[in-house]
């Protein structure tokens, strides 16, 4: 049986190696890391997560994520596997420790039977044989071309952002105190996954100012910032309206400071645990383009962080993604060329646990055809569903951006109320309908 090759180990290529694989077909693994390197990464170890380690939402009831979680665990999907093995408190999200969890990802593929690896960069899109480009956010400048000139296609970009990393032994926690918003999770240790910084009026006024005034990274020739609205750089997010924060990132509701309970805070800076060893945590929603220099400044104006010591700073980099509406079909394939499929976020969905979605589907459905079978998505009342359908020909080509899931991609439901008022019953009826409907799609692939 001839195998079929993945170029990019990153979340998406690596679960649809391991869904291809366990299909009993062979894979042909092709990375650049390490002997190509990119701004972002620091290792060569399959499904590195860069920019955040949190897979969002757990809750399988109430939220579209928390639902493709669902659904990727019932798949059998390597990336939930690991990030269940290595999650780390944090309330109602699926947080993980991100070099444990990478490396445990890298070591299942190496040692699966029918998993090979070839390293270095692919710099052409291969004529022949069966091909899922998983290359990611940050794919080469050589292969985009070649894309590009495959497609005819103008790449389309935006910019993603990359949250800084504090040291926790250097937050002062006289001022900050650990507690998740509204207390959710069900151990202690999840209701107090976070830790916040509490503001005054004076103190956010002043932190705006700051950023607002802040020397920025500049743009290079031949780029546009056009930013994809769940990954806004705070300073972009402070241009809208000096309030604008304060109602994101930066909210004070369902927190109440552990140090001084009768006051309110104006607003509140949260961080995320990042490392099993608690000695790392993330400023949540602090993507930035400040220059290192002044992202210092800036944060050590945040009470709590004044002797902050830095892990890593926050970062900026180009996101080019395929306009798929026009060129995929739903079986993931270029419709010019269907030897070719596509997954992870170069297909334009957001996330980490939807490009790892994107995979498992690919390799699912690239090996049912290496098995002389036709295998279609699951239906669009599932969160899988739902994506593939956004990205193959529910969303406008024209004005196409990358999308997270969200309910507002499933099909609407005839007896449930609309509105605010509704999502209580809404929610739970939307999810589920999409187990009874992707089970229903597993249970087919064994008949």
């Amino acid at each position: 049986m001839q195998p079929i090759h993945i170029i990019g180990a990153g979340l998406a290529g690596s679960e649809a190696a391991w869904q291809i694989a366990e299909a009993g077909v062979p894979v042909i693994l092709h990375e650049m890391r390490p002997t190509v390197e990119t701004f972002a990464h620091r290792t060569g170890d399959c499904a590195e997560m860069v920019c955040s380690n949190s897979f969002r939402s757990d809750d399988d009831q109430m939220n579209a994520v928390g639902q493709l979680h669902w659904e990727m665990r019932a798949a059998g999907g390597l990336i939930m596997e690991m990030a269940d093995r290595h999650r780390l408190p944090a309330g109602g999200a699926l947080a993980v420790d991100r070099d444990a969890f990478s490396a445990a990802v890298t070591e299942a593929l190496r040692n699966h039977p029918l998993i090979s690896f070839e390293p270095g960069e692919i710099t052409e899109v291969p004529a022949e044989g069966s091909w899922i480009i998983a290359t990611g956010p940050l794919t080469s400048t050589a292969l985009g071309q070649s894309i590009q000139s495959l497609t005819g296609a103008d790449s389309l970009a935006f910019f993603d952002a990359i949250a800084p990393i504090v040291h926790a032994d250097s937050i002062d926690m006289s001022i900050c105190w650990l507690q998740s918003r509204y207390d959710k999770g069900e151990t202690e240790e999840e209701r107090t996954a976070y830790i916040n910084c509490p503001m005054t009026r004076a103190d956010y006024e002043a932190f705006i100012d700051a950023l607002v005034e802040a020397e920025k990274t500049e743009f290079h020739e031949g780029e546009t910032a056009g930013y994809f609205d769940g990954c806004l750089p705070i300073e972009v997010m402070a241009d809208r309206g000096r309030e604008t924060l304060r109602h994101g990132p930066m909210k004070p509701v369902g927190l109440t400071n552990a140090h001084k309970p009768e006051e309110k805070p104006y607003a509140v800076v949260q961080l995320r645990r990042d490392n099993a060893l608690g000695t790392l945590y993330n400023i949540v929603g602090f993507q930035t383009k400040m220059k290192y220099g002044a992202q210092t400044e800036v944060f050590k104006r945040i009470p709590g962080l004044q002797n902050a010591s830095f892990a890593r700073l926050g970062g900026i980099h180009r996101n080019t993604f395929l306009n798929s509406p026009t060129l995929i079909d739903d079986r993931l394939r270029l419709r010019l060329r269907p030897n070719l499929r596509f997954a992870g976020q170069i297909t334009g969905v957001e996330g980490y646990v939807e490009s790892a979605a994107m995979g498992l589907l690919a390799g699912r459905i690239a090996a049912a055809e290496a098995l002389g079978r036709d295998l279609a998505p699951p239906a669009l009342t599932t969160s899988m569903g739902a994506l593939v359908n956004h990205i193959t020909g529910g969303a406008e080509a024209k004005t196409f951006q990358p999308m997270n899931i969200n309910f507002g991609l499933y099909p609407p439901l005839d007896d449930v109320k609309s509105g605010r008022r509704g999502r209580k019953d809404r929610y739970p009826a939307y999810t589920d309908r999409a187990k009874a409907d992707f089970n229903a799609w597993l249970v087919s692939q064994s008949a």
